[in-house]
C-alpha cells in the first residue's frame, strides 16, 4: 500500500482559509488599536452684536459662538473639510450658512472655533420671529448653533474615506431686546455629533 496523493483542492481550501482567518484577525487587531472615537464638542461662549426682526418676518442677527472641539483619540488624527455653520431658532435657521476654513485635528488635541454668524435679513416663519420677540421680553432664548462638513481620519500615513459630520449644540442665552456683546450662557450641555 503506497500513500495517496493529496488532493490539490483540498489544499488550496485549506490554504484560502488560513489565509483568510489571519487577514481578519489582523484587521480586527488594526480596528481595536486604531478604533476612531468621534470628536467632543462644546460651546463655552457667545456674543449677540445684532437681533433685530423686521416685516414681513426677517431676522437680521450677527452673532459669535466659541466652539471648543476636542479629538479624544491618541492613535488617529481628524481632518476636516467642506465645513458650513449656522444658528438655528424653534427648527428654522436664523443665520445663512458661513463656510468655515478646512481643519487638520491632531491626537489627543483641543481646538477653538469662533465664527461670526449672520449677515442680511433671513426669511421666517410668523411663528418665529413672535416666539423670538416673546423669547428676548422673558431673557431666555434658545438656541441651536450647526456645523455641518466632511471628516477624514488619519493614522500614519493612511487615510480613512470622508465621513459626513453633523453637529448640533442646543443652548440657552440670556438675551435682553436691544442689549449687545457678550451673553451668558444658562445651558450649555456637550454638542450631539453624527458622523
Amino acid at each position: 500500500m503506497g500513500n495517496r496523493p493529496k488532493d490539490p483542492r483540498r489544499a488550496f481550501c485549506t490554504f484560502i482559509t488560513i489565509f483568510l482567518l489571519l487577514a481578519g484577525l489582523a484587521v480586527l487587531i488594526g480596528w481595536l488599536i486604531y478604533r476612531p472615537h468621534k470628536p467632543q464638542f462644546t460651546v463655552v461662549g457667545a456674543a449677540i452684536y445684532d437681533l433685530n426682526t423686521t416685516s414681513p418676518p426677517f431676522i437680521s442677527t450677527s452673532m459669535q459662538f466659541t466652539l471648543v472641539t476636542r479629538n479624544p483619540n491618541r492613535r488617529v488624527s481628524i481632518m476636516y473639510d467642506k465645513l458650513t455653520a449656522y444658528v438655528s431658532y424653534r427648527n428654522q435657521a436664523i443665520t445663512p450658512p458661513l463656510v468655515l476654513p478646512p481643519l487638520y485635528h491632531e491626537k489627543k488635541s483641543t481646538v477653538a472655533l469662533s465664527p461670526v454668524l449672520g449677515g442680511a435679513g433671513v426669511p421666517v416663519s410668523v411663528e418665529v420671529s413672535n416666539g423670538l420677540v416673546m423669547d428676548e421680553a422673558y431673557g431666555v432664548v434658545a438656541l441651536r448653533v450647526v456645523v455641518l462638513g466632511r471628516l477624514r481620519w488619519k493614522a500614519g500615513v493612511i487615510k480613512t474615506g470622508r465621513y459626513g459630520v453633523y453637529v448640533k449644540c442646543d443652548i440657552w442665552v440670556g438675551l435682553k431686546k436691544g442689549f449687545v456683546g457678550q451673553v451668558p450662557l444658562l445651558g450649555s450641555p456637550q454638542c450631539k455629533v453624527d458622523i
